[in-house]
């Protein structure tokens, strides 16, 4: 068995080997078992990674906004079959691209119309559009069409971005593949339909408010901007350099440009393990419960068949399948993975990583911040010897 030791170890390895800077916490059953944090958060000024470090989370975001989703759930205020068109009439005739076996690709209209369920498990049809780029996929060619005037604008909000995205015809029927991407938007843009309020305000009240994480949100406040972590990237010799995060990070300011819907929550490794400890303790946090254990299992259930698997698996993501926003746990043999089954989580294209087992009432997170994240490297470690410390 690994003990904790051996965590401080292998982190300090990953300084030692080029990363700029990370932390990690594990609890269970509430309580904390593991603390650590290592390296620098600005490596020119040697200010050290603590506690109080601020992380960018980036797509790591998308679990309170799909706990935030399962949470009205089972308060009533949907079902998973509700088409969205309920809360944005635009989307009730839905088109999508079908290629004929000539190679033609024609347009027609949707089957089925897009429902909570499509959204809360990246089947929408939609992949991500966030700014021009050259692409082959004509889903993207047309999203970039309609967003065009968007940009052009200079500023729009996610209500103006999901009409916008109305337009386009999708990749498949909506429900037949995974493919990660718009689904997101959709999700919060529905949130704010069904709670009548922007989606930060519902966040703040439902989640971090109860939960104690006092130093997550979106926009800046306080002193986050001196707490947060700067962005590094390694070269072509391995070396470290300061990276230009400054467009990512504009978004955390208060300003009618970042009103559109993007993975842009900042956190504290403390803050998150609050939310990942809840789950890991069956909806419960301090003695109160925040959302059912009922309903957290259907949030972590597997709901991909054979081929929307082979969208979904990877190298860094075998042997888990796809629930309502985290992936989860389904074949122990396959992932080498040796936590529980139905141990759920996800992941930040910056280099967060988090994973709660109810099974064993664990919750783990760790963080940094580095361009490429290396993500294969660092979190498959980083989950082997945590769950090697669970007696």
């Amino acid at each position: 068995m690994a003990r904790t030791s051996e965590l401080d170890r292998l982190l300090e390895s990953f300084v030692e080997g080029g990363l700029p800077g990370c932390g990690m916490k594990i609890t269970q059953r509430g309580e904390t078992i593991y603390e650590g944090y290592f390296g620098y958060a600005d490596i020119e000024n040697k200010v050290p990674v603590t506690g109080k470090s601020v992380f960018r989370q980036a797509s790591m975001s998308k679990i309170p906004l799909y706990t935030t989703l399962m949470m009205l759930y089972e308060l009533g205020k949907f079902q998973m079959n509700d088409p969205i068109y309920l809360y944005f009439p635009e989307w009730k005739h839905s088109k999508k691209f079908v290629k004929n076996p000539n190679g033609y690709v024609r347009v027609v209209p949707t089957e089925s119309p897009i429902t909570f369920r499509d959204v809360m498990s990246m089947k929408c049809g939609l992949p991500y559009c966030h700014f021009p780029t050259d692409s082959e996929n004509r889903t993207v060619q047309e999203m970039q069409k309609y967003m065009q005037p968007l940009w052009d604008k200079g500023h729009y909000t996610l209500r103006e971005q999901i009409e916008a995205m109305s337009h386009v015809p999708l990749a498949c029927e909506p429900g037949e593949r995974w493919i990660y991407g718009f689904s997101s938007e959709l999700a919060a843009g529905l949130i704010e339909a069904i709670c009548g309020k922007p989606i930060d305000d519902v966040f703040q009240e439902m989640l971090f408010d109860p939960l104690e994480m006092g130093d997550t949100r979106s926009h800046f406040f306080g002193d986050i901007p001196e707490r947060l972590v700067k962005m590094y990237t390694k070269t072509s010799e391995e070396k470290l350099e300061a990276a230009g995060a400054e467009v990512f990070d504009s978004r955390f300011n208060r300003h009618e440009n970042n009103e559109a819907g993007w993975a842009r929550l900042f956190s504290t490794v403390n803050d998150f393990s609050n939310l990942m400890t809840m789950f890991a303790n069956g909806g419960v946090y301090k003695g109160k419960r925040i959302m059912g254990r009922k309903t957290i299992d259907l949030m972590r259930a597997n709901g991909l068949n054979e081929l929307q698997q082979k969208d979904f698996e990877d190298l860094y993501n075998a042997g888990y399948g796809y629930g309502y926003g985290v992936r989860t746990l389904i074949d122990k043999n396959r992932g080498n993975h040796n936590g529980s089954l139905g141990a759920f989580g996800w992941t930040g294209g910056f280099g967060t990583w988090c994973e709660s087992d109810p099974e064993e009432n664990v919750s783990i997170v760790y963080m940094h911040n580095m361009m490429p994240n290396e993500e294969v490297y660092y979190h498959l470690r980083v989950r082997n010897v945590a769950y090697g410390c669970i007696e």
